[in-house]
Order: structure tokens, then C-alpha cells, then sequence
């Protein structure tokens, strides 16, 4: 964990023009957010930059054209990108282990059919991992590095640097999510909250920029198949003589709106699609 955000940091000191090397050319990919290193764009209130990486086993990653220059942070003899992708791909094993295993813990905690959960949720290609970088600060006012909100998915783990910033928001307003050394941090998303018919509550978070320096940061996001139906379950609804509180609908097209969300931001925060465009 530590090596892959030292390495993630190496990464995005690097000049832009060869952080251009591992983006997609434009319009090769019809992908709502496709593999590759991007930045938010200048009228966004988001200000951080990163990397999207599928699955390695389905080819979708971009690799860049030739090596990097060598950096100080790793050995002299390495090569960067190799070192780099592998620290990821390594990651990228370990949170879906991981995330199979939190899974199972939330298919009990929710009182689910043994394995209901592992069936509902059994594709694992689109799950995705994106490394962060977070611009310092430029003024008091100016400290916003993503804006609050929920995650889609079922469940996102969080690796992150000592810089700080992280807050999720409690009864009392926003709690710092300070750094404790070799931990992750794992977030119910959307997907639960729905399913759950608002038993279980979506973690709302931020992250404010600290001034004169860069924050890191891992995400790894647990989603579902695109064509998944997603609707409360009889068990926290019909069966137990409540309302359903959401509409059912399709993972994907759920998914397709969010991401426009960070590719096309809305100029108005109240245009900013959530799970409330399905509440009823």
C-alpha cells in the first residue's frame, strides 16, 4: 500500500507531457470515463487529477509508448512504469479480495440469504482503481478538492497519504478521516443504501486541499454489472410493510449519468445527479 502511493506520487510529479502517455487518444473510446491518466476539467469545483485502471486481464489499461525517465524515489536500475503497474495490478488483487470478503460481511449485516450478495454481485469486470492527486490549496476560500458526496458502488476502500483532508459527514457535521498507518478506509456506497430501502445510509464525503501541499490517495470501487437491476429488496420493504423509497433502475445507466457528472460538470450543484434522482 505504502509502495503504490509512493509510486502514485512519482507519477503525477511527472511532467504532463509524459503523463500524456497513458491517456486514450481523444474520441477512441466510447467509455463515460476511460482508462488512462485525466484531470478534472478547469470549470469543475473539483481540483485533482488521476489514473483509471480496470482489470488487468481485460486489456482496457493504457500503457505508455516508451518508459518514463527514471525517478529519485526508485532505484536507478528499475524501470518506473513496471514498478509503477505493478504496485496497481498488486492493489488492484488484493482490494477485490477484499471486497468480497466486506461483501460477505454486509450480506450478513443486512440478514440476506447466506451468499445472496456473491450471486447478485458475481462480475467482477467493472471494478476499477484510481490513484489521486489532490492540488494544494491556492487561497482560504479556494480549498475545495472534491466536492461532498456519495459513491455509486457498493463499497469503496480509500489508501491515502498523511497530507489529510478526508471528511465524512457525522450527526455533527464533518468528522476528519485522519490518517492511522496500514489501514483502509471502506465506504458504503449508493447500491447498499438502495437496496436497503435507506437502512443502511451511502457514507457522504469531502475532501478539502490543504495549503502548499500535494494529497494522494487510492480508490478502489466495488461496483456492480452494468446490466444489474438495482431496487429495495421485499426484505427491507414489502415484506416488512414499508414504502419502497427508490425506483428501480439499470446499474449502468446510473453509473453513465455520474460519470458525466466528472467528464461535464453541471454549472448548477443542484444539477448534479445522485441517488435522489430515483427517490421517490
Amino acid at each position: 500500500m505504502a509502495r503504490a502511493l509512493e509510486l502514485s506520487a512519482a507519477f503525477f510529479a511527472l511532467p504532463d507531457e509524459e503523463k500524456a502517455k497513458v491517456r486514450l487518444a481523444e474520441g477512441s473510446s466510447s467509455a463515460p470515463l476511460p482508462a488512462g491518466y485525466a484531470r478534472q476539467p478547469a470549470r469543475s469545483a473539483d481540483k485533482n487529477e488521476y489514473l483509471l485502471v480496470f482489470n488487468p486481464k481485460l486489456w482496457l489499461n493504457v500503457y505508455p509508448a516508451e518508459p518514463a525517465g527514471f525517478r529519485s524515489s526508485v532505484p536507478s536500475n528499475s524501470n518506473f512504469y513496471s514498478l509503477f503497474l505493478d504496485a496497481l495490478e498488486e492493489c488492484y488483487a488484493k482490494l477485490t479480495d477484499l471486497g468480497l470478503l466486506i461483501q460477505d460481511i454486509l450480506n450478513e449485516c443486512m440478514g440476506l440469504p447466506p451468499g445472496f450478495l456473491a450471486e447478485f454481485n458475481a462480475d467482477r469486470n467493472f471494478n476499477f482503481l484510481t490513484p489521486l492527486r489532490y492540488f494544494p490549496a491556492t487561497s482560504a476560500e479556494e480549498t475545495n478538492g472534491i466536492c461532498a458526496h456519495e459513491d455509486a458502488n457498493l463499497v469503496t476502500f480509500v489508501l491515502q497519504d498523511n497530507v489529510g483532508g478526508l471528511e465524512v459527514l457525522g450527526s455533527d457535521g464533518w468528522v476528519p478521516a485522519e490518517l492511522i498507518e496500514g489501514t483502509i478506509i471502506a465506504n458504503i456506497g449508493d447500491i447498499v443504501q438502495v437496496l436497503s430501502n435507506n437502512k443502511f445510509k451511502s457514507a457522504t464525503h469531502r475532501v478539502v486541499r490543504k495549503p502548499g501541499a500535494h494529497r494522494h490517495s487510492l480508490a478502489f470501487f466495488f461496483n456492480l454489472h452494468g446490466d444489474r437491476w438495482v431496487e429495495p429488496l421485499p426484505q427491507f420493504a414489502g415484506n416488512v410493510g414499508e414504502a419502497p423509497r427508490y425506483r428501480g433502475f439499470k446499474y449502468g445507466d446510473y453509473m453513465q449519468m455520474r460519470m458525466r457528472n466528472k467528464t461535464h460538470p453541471p454549472s448548477r450543484p443542484e444539477d448534479v445527479v445522485d441517488i435522489t434522482h430515483y427517490a421517490i
